[in-house]
């Protein structure tokens, strides 16, 4: 039982000396971007009228994620972050982000006309 409290979850009480609690986020795997299927769309909703450029359909860690995205803000020289399964990019960016996907292999949709 070395792994911190802190990360678990469901876990209440064990009478085996021998249970090691494995944590089911290690399990999750990033898959090469050339097998990763994007979608690309823009959201106002909820924003204020300000457009916001949305990725989703990342499967892999969080890490991976974050990193995306700090690609992706850096290609487009503006603000956004990685937040409940999608990558978000202010501002209309759709044309130029499905592009960069593109470019690193993956399969992209553009979603919302």
């Amino acid at each position: 039982m070395g792994k911190s409290k802190k990360n678990r979850v469901n876990v209440v009480y064990s009478t085996n000396p021998d249970f090691d609690f494995e944590d089911p986020s290690d399990d999750e795997q990033t898959i090469p971007f050339n097998e990763q299927k994007f979608y690309v769309s823009i959201d106002r909703k909820n924003r204020g009228g300000k457009s916001v450029t949305l990725v989703e359909g990342f499967v892999g860690k969080d890490e991976d994620a974050k990193d995306l995205a700090r690609k992706l803000k850096q290609l487009c020289g503006v603000g956004g972050g990685f937040k409940n399964a999608e990558v978000y990019i202010q501002g209309d960016q759709k044309n130029k982000i499905a592009s960069f996907l593109k470019k690193l292999g993956a399969s992209v949709k553009l979603k919302g006309g």
